[in-house]
């Protein structure tokens, strides 16, 4: 089982309150509370409001009245002993309530722990929030050294092959502003960056999958595509991937890579017969 990537921790980093908008409707206050909340990752049981400030890039003063003013309505619980803060019930509602209204998970879910078996690897789905991708489902062969990441877990929007599959069918619009959101956040990385997205998009036109072969993480490989579920929800994306010495590149693009085009394809005619 791999470790959790130092990327997912990166990708914590709150990005709705410095790439807000000039729109006087867009309320800052709001947006930084929504931000607290994402700083929590999955393997993260206790935050500080200075492991907070860090992620969010806000003065420790304006995160001490935002986790206060949450936990007293009941999504942050704070504990005293440790001083720190983790997620209150209250968030529960609000992630269980999307994920219910996901029909796409149930029609996914066989398909994609099929392609897992064959692949002996990790398939998920994930969508976009923010710079982030985010996993609603999630599949694994029970082969040793598969990755684990479950429900909730995020990733690079930027590294990964699942984020670069949703930049590649994304609107060139939406595409370029989030490009220009990523190279905001970390200047002296975006040559690199870019050069790895332009890459991936071109994969995508040529190959039908985006790929990353240890972009994300240095000894993982994967390949993913995306999708439109429809019923007004946002784009998908169906990734498989795994560690190098077993998800070789070689099996992803030549044998994985036409079952899951064809998953893909499975999926969409389900949700729209």
């Amino acid at each position: 089982m791999l470790p959790p990537h130092p990327a997912c921790t990166r990708e914590a980093a709150c990005t709705a309150t410095t790439a807000a908008p000039a729109d006087r409707h867009f309320v800052t206050a709001l947006a930084r509370g929504l931000d607290v909340l994402a700083c929590f990752r999955a393997g993260d049981k206790l935050l500080g409001n200075q492991d907070i400030a860090q992620r969010c890039r806000l003065p420790k003063s304006t995160v001490s009245r935002l986790t206060a003013t949450l936990t007293q309505l009941g999504y942050l619980i704070h504990v005293p002993e440790q001083g720190k803060y983790r997620l209150g019930t209250a968030t529960l509602s609000l992630g269980s309530s999307m994920l219910a209204r996901m029909d796409v998970r149930q029609v996914a879910r066989p398909l994609m722990q099929e392609l897992a078996d064959f692949a002996r690897a990790e398939v998920s789905m994930g969508t976009r929030d923010r710079l982030s991708m985010i996993y609603v489902e999630n599949c694994r062969n029970p082969a040793p050294h598969t990755q684990s990441l479950d429900v909730g877990s995020r990733i690079s929007l930027a590294t990964s092959a699942m984020g670069r599959a949703w930049l590649a069918a994304a609107p060139p619009d939406e595409r370029a502003e989030l490009l220009r959101q990523i190279r905001l956040r970390d200047e002296a990385a975006w040559p690199a960056a870019q050069r790895d997205i332009d890459q991936a998009l071109h994969d995508y036109r040529h190959l039908n999958v985006a790929t990353s072969f240890g972009q994300w993480q240095k000894n993982v490989n994967a390949i993913a595509r995306c999708f439109q579920p429809g019923g007004g929800l946002p784009a998908m994306v169906i990734s498989c991937g795994g560690p190098s010495n077993s998800t070789t590149q070689d099996l992803l693009l030549n044998e994985v890579r036409p079952r899951l085009i064809e998953v893909v394809a499975r999926i969409e005619t389900a949700l729209y017969r």
